[in-house]
Parts: structure tokens; C-alpha cells; sequence
């Protein structure tokens, strides 16, 4: 018993720059948490009314906040946890949020979608159809982009040597980086960089259209879809159509999503964009064109269209609403496509182009 007495009442030096009890390990561990906050001096508290610097447990919080914020496109809620003051935008006291915020690399925008194209941006035009049929147009371009090792055809070898007689810049890049500069459209190896697209002027395209003797014009109504209005300027150039117009606002333009659709047809076929097209259309009935809208519930069946072998104007209505009420209105006759199914409507570059394979097979017939 004395033995273990003064066993247990014997004193331990520690080794000079030892931590008692943790062998010199852990020394954060046995660090002590300090006293538990009351409620008005934790800022994630509803009874938090200081103004001192923020912890790092809400400091984390307004971070994670930001990205949420970032990623939906809105700006921050952030300020003072807790209170009344809360802020949309904190540093930005008096303007207005917006779903963009600048950051290093250029403009954040929400994931899915991409930063908006100015319409003054070159474009690049991808696939081999569409770059092969823009150089035999003489449509101008500045670079032509080639995947290095891509399988050479016939059609690489004619781009590459168009592109080498015009003076256009020829440039091997990766397929990665190719993939990169197209966003992940199909490019088939080869992409050409191209001004904006040039609209011809409404007035030029109908008096051209004039010039034959049975003009054959295609107008379309609110179509925001390019790989519709790529497959309608497609078909129009098939069936011996002079021209496309489009309206200026709430609709698909000519973007390299479009020509490449149409296969290159784009740079055959003429295409003009109008400020007002319920206008337009007027003004294409004084000159003698028929407006016809194509319509699911329209009176005239497409196969009993005497008006086909005349001028023309074929309307071609969005994809979800159809034509719209004024447009509509301005047409002189509704013309439906006869269908033996239960399907309610076509696709609107598919109802397109059967109704112009109509047209073109009255007009052949009639000589």
C-alpha cells in the first residue's frame, strides 16, 4: 500500500517543450472551445443584434448563398442575418439585380445557358455541307478551322482548296478545341468563321421574286426554333422558292444553328428580315401575290389550292400558337393539310415543306 502511495503521489517532469498528457500530439485538440454564445451574439440567431464582424460559420452561409444566387441567375440575399434590414445585392445599395453578374472571365450567366451573342459577332458556320456550299456562294469568310486528323473526302478537299484560292486563313486546330469554339455542335471536322449574315432588303427580295413568272415567296410567323427556320429556307430552296422573310423581333434569325440546317441553302436563297410583317404581307398582296396561312383547322385543303399556280406567299405559323390573330387576319385564305391520323398538327418546317412539294407539283403539271 505505501508502494503505491507514493506511486501515485510522485511527480512527472515533462521533457522540456513536451504537451502534458497528449505525448506532444493533438495540441489543438486539448485547446478549449471557450464559452457558449447567448442568443444576441450569434449573427445566425433571430435574437442577434450586434454589428461586429461576421463569423466564419455565417460568413460560409453568404457565400454559399452567393454561388446559389449565381447559379439562378439573381442577386445575393445578403446583410445582416436576423433582421429587417436584409438586402438584395449587398455593396449595390439602389440598383437594380440582375441575372448577370461580371466576373473574371467575362459575363456569368446561369448554368444552361450562354452568354448572349452581339448581333454584330462573327459567326462560324459548321458541317461540311453548309462550309462547302458558303464557299461556292462566295459568302465572305475570314478563317477556316480544320480538326487535325479528320477523314478527307471529297469535300474537305474542295473547301481547303476554295478557301486556299480565296486568300481565307486556313488553321488545324484540335478537335477539342474545335468542340470548344462550336459549344458542342456537330462539326463534322471543319468550321468556317463568317461575318454577320447579310438580310436582303424586303423590297429587293419581292422585286426580284417579280422577275419570274410565277414568284414564290415564304413568310414566317414567330418561328424561334433556327433549325426550323434552317429546314424552311431548306425546303423553300428545293421546291423553287425566291425567298424567306422573317420578322425582326420574337424570332429565330440566321445563326450558324440555321445554316447549317439548311444545308447550306442559306447562302442560295435570299432572306430578309421585316420590322412588321403583318405589313410586309400587305404589301405583297398589292403587288398580286396570294397569301395563303397554313393552318390545322384552315378551310381550303391543300390539294384543292387552285391559287398555287400564281404568285404566292406561303405563311408559315410558330411552333406552339400557330398564326397569330393579325397575321392571320391579313391572309387571304387558310389552307390545311389533310392528315388520315389522330395527329393534330405537323412540325412547322415539315408542314412547310409538303406544302411546298404541293405547289411545285401543281406547277409542273400546269406547265
Amino acid at each position: 500500500m505505501a508502494g503505491n502511495s507514493q506511486r501515485r503521489g510522485r511527480r512527472v517532469t515533462p521533457k522540456k517543450g513536451a504537451t502534458v498528457g497528449s505525448g506532444g500530439k493533438n495540441k489543438a485538440g486539448l485547446a478549449g472551445k471557450g464559452r457558449t454564445l447567448p442568443a444576441d451574439e450569434r449573427p445566425w440567431h433571430k435574437g442577434y443584434s450586434g454589428t461586429e464582424k461576421l463569423p466564419q460559420r455565417t460568413a460560409w452561409k453568404q457565400e454559399k448563398e452567393k454561388r446559389a444566387a449565381a447559379a439562378e441567375g439573381r442577386a445575393p440575399k445578403i446583410g445582416q442575418p436576423g433582421t429587417k434590414d436584409t438586402t438584395w445585392g449587398k455593396g449595390t445599395k439602389g440598383a437594380k439585380p440582375t441575372s448577370r453578374q461580371p466576373a473574371r472571365g467575362g459575363p456569368r450567366v446561369a448554368p444552361g445557358r450562354r452568354a448572349q451573342t452581339p448581333k454584330d459577332a462573327p459567326e462560324l458556320l459548321v458541317g461540311r455541307n453548309p462550309v462547302l456550299e458558303a464557299l461556292r456562294a462566295l459568302v465572305p469568310a475570314t478563317a477556316l478551322y480544320v480538326a487535325q486528323g479528320i477523314d478527307i473526302d471529297d469535300r474537305i478537299t474542295e473547301i481547303v482548296r476554295t478557301a486556299g484560292d480565296r486568300g481565307i486563313a486556313l488553321l488545324e486546330v484540335g478537335r477539342a478545341e474545335l468542340d470548344r469554339m462550336t459549344g458542342g455542335v456537330l462539326h463534322q471536322g471543319v468550321g468556317l468563321q463568317v461575318p454577320p449574315f447579310a438580310y436582303e432588303p424586303f423590297d429587293d427580295l419581292m422585286a426580284a421574286a417579280l422577275e419570274h413568272p410565277t414568284p414564290l415567296l415564304v413568310a414566317l410567323d414567330g418561328v424561334t426554333d433556327p433549325r426550323n427556320l434552317g429546314a424552311v429556307i431548306r425546303s423553300a430552296a428545293a421546291f423553287g422558292a425566291q425567298g424567306v422573310f422573317i420578322p425582326e423581333r420574337r424570332a429565330a434569325g440566321i445563326t450558324a444553328t440555321a445554316w447549317r440546317t439548311s444545308a447550306g441553302a442559306a447562302a442560295r436563297v435570299p432572306v430578309s428580315q421585316v420590322v412588321n410583317l403583318t405589313r410586309a404581307l400587305k404589301a405583297c398582296q398589292r403587288e398580286g401575290f396570294v397569301v395563303i396561312g397554313l393552318d390545322a383547322d384552315g378551310e381550303t385543303d391543300l390539294y384543292n389550292l387552285e391559287a398555287a399556280v400564281g404568285p404566292l406567299v406561303v405563311v408559315v405559323g410558330s411552333e406552339g400558337r400557330g398564326l397569330s390573330r393579325l397575321v392571320g387576319e391579313t391572309c387571304d385564305m387558310r389552307v390545311g393539310i389533310p392528315m388520315v391520323s389522330e395527329v393534330e398538327s405537323l412540325n412547322a418546317s415539315v408542314a412547310a415543306a409538303v406544302t411546298l412539294a404541293e405547289v411545285a407539283r401543281r406547277r409542273t403539271e400546269a406547265g
